[in-house]
């Protein structure tokens, strides 16, 4: 919304839930159920015919499917609905990745209604069992030998059974691939991406759950693993069908080559895409919507600094009461911000469990190491009080 005005670009919301800003709508909100997607694209075209539409674009995983079909509908330009679909759905995405000869784990899909102590014999370990389409590493769990596979599966499964979508009723079970691990974010123009930007992610995601913290850019890896990646990025997002707009891709580093592990039609999650600065300061969201609204593109390589971010861990259950150190994070230099997203009174639920963070802490500054180690500076200075 900040960048819509920014760029004086007149938004409808579609969601389905109210929003905080619906007051300040004026009628330009849409309540739709993002799982029923022909009835919610009826809609749609109905409001169109009336207040033509520009351009449809999802801000998060939820909305991609729809987003897909809509703007298909109305004749905008879109990324096909088989691909998002692909894309949301980790075994397709694994396997279209294969076909293309992309390096991806070793999977299988199996029903969480199987029993995991008759299969547990047969898989290689350590093995990561998760969710088909839930995102932010929830119900995400590795299980290192065939004793820990049937509590691990049985934990999943519960999480899956807790959701409410057709693809809820299976979950993955692939193997685990050590390494390093990067972000890239980027813009798909009919067809050819552009890497706007690649993130380190410093700590290590070796499980048991796989909880992300921080992401620093530029990335500290050299220019040959860089282009490595972006190429890799562009093959991965050919290989679903994507072709337009923003994607965000997860890829791991490791023996020497890279494995893809997801691309998502959409931009980072979260507060995250703060991080990021183009040309004369502007953000993330207004290169996506320039591009998507047909708008002239000035000049947007990324500024020069330093920037990352931390995701604020959910360490323990409980409710929360407050966060203390607060100005004392705040203080660190080369902080920028710091945001709490769950107020107090809130139950806090971790992973894998849980699907949010606590809040988020920026840091801008020289080099990445240095914005790295603010970050962790920071976020030693919280204390978080929660009680039952």
């Amino acid at each position: 919304m900040e960048a819509a005005r920014a760029l004086s670009i007149e938004v409808v919301v579609a969601s389905p839930h109210r929003p905080a800003l619906a007051p300040l709508m004026e009628g330009r909100l849409l309540r739709l159920d993002f799982e029923k997607i022909h009835d919610s694209v009826a809609s749609i075209v109905s409001f169109a015919s009336k207040h033509p539409l520009d351009a449809v674009v999802a801000v998060d995983d939820g909305g991609t499917r729809l987003a897909s079909a809509a703007g298909a509908a109305l004749g905008l330009p879109h990324n096909p609905v088989a691909a998002v679909e692909a894309a949301s759905n980790k075994a397709l995405a694994r396997a279209a990745f294969r076909r293309a000869g992309l390096r991806t784990p070793g999977f299988q899909v199996l029903s969480i209604d199987r029993d995991p102590t008759t299969l547990a014999s047969a898989l290689r370990y350590p093995c990561v069992v998760k969710p088909l389409d839930l995102s932010g590493s929830q119900g995400v769990i590795r299980a290192d030998d065939e004793s820990s596979l049937p509590a691990v599966f049985e934990r999943v499964a519960a999480i899956v059974r807790s959701c409410a979508r057709d693809t809820h009723s299976y979950l993955l079970i692939e193997d685990f691939i050590p390494g390093r691990e990067v972000a890239v974010e980027g813009l798909l123009r009919s067809g050819r991406l552009e890497v706007l930007a690649i993130f380190d992610k410093p700590d290590p995601l070796d499980g048991p759950f796989f909880e992300e913290t921080i992401y620093v850019t530029p990335s500290r890896l050299g220019r040959e693993w860089q282009d490595s990646i972006a190429q890799t990025t562009a093959s991965a997002t050919g290989a679903l069908g994507l072709v337009e707009g923003p994607i965000h891709a997860e890829l791991r580093i490791s023996d020497g080559d890279l494995t893809v592990l997801e691309v998502a039609p959409r931009s980072i999650g979260g507060l995250c895409a703060r991080t990021l600065r183009f040309g004369a300061g502007m953000s993330l969201e207004e290169v996506i919507l320039r591009h998507a609204a047909g708008l002239p593109m000035p000049d947007h390589q990324l500024e020069a600094r330093a920037a990352g971010v931390m995701m604020l861990p959910i360490r323990a259950a409980g409710s929360l009461e407050s966060v203390n150190g607060q100005e004392a994070a705040r203080r660190v230099p080369e902080i920028e911000d710091l945001v709490l997203t769950i107020p107090p009174g809130e139950r806090l639920v971790p992973l894998p469990e849980g699907d949010r963070y606590l809040g988020f802490l920026f840091a801008r500054g020289r080099q990445p190491s240095s914005v790295e180690a603010a970050l962790r500076d920071a976020y030693s200075r919280l204390t978080v009080v929660t009680h039952d």
